[in-house]
């Protein structure tokens, strides 16, 4: 945690501030706070496509066997698909 910053709860980790505020109510302490402001970066974008049920079950046990996630699996082997179209189409 960085130094000289005050802290509701007087915790001085990151589990004693979790642990104070499990058993405390934030509207109880919401005249005490401060504005804060953050920019936010989203890198990733996430695009749902439909899969018809059985391809599903299949890619979620070749997944499973690999010990992958199904959707790590499948943007695998759509980067594998995709690169050799780019290289078929440069050829």
């Amino acid at each position: 945690m960085k130094k000289g910053r005050g802290s509701i709860s007087g915790g001085k980790t990151y589990k004693q501030i979790g642990e104070f505020w499990d058993t405390h109510d934030l509207g109880d302490y919401w005249a005490r706070t401060r504005p804060a402001s953050f920019e936010v970066d989203l890198q990733a974008e996430m695009t749902y496509c439909p899969l018809e049920r059985d391809l599903s079950k299949k890619i979620r046990s070749i997944a499973q066997r690999q010990g992958v996630t199904p959707d790590t699996l499948v943007n695998l082997w759509l980067q594998e698909k995709v690169q050799t179209q780019v290289q078929e189409k440069m050829a």
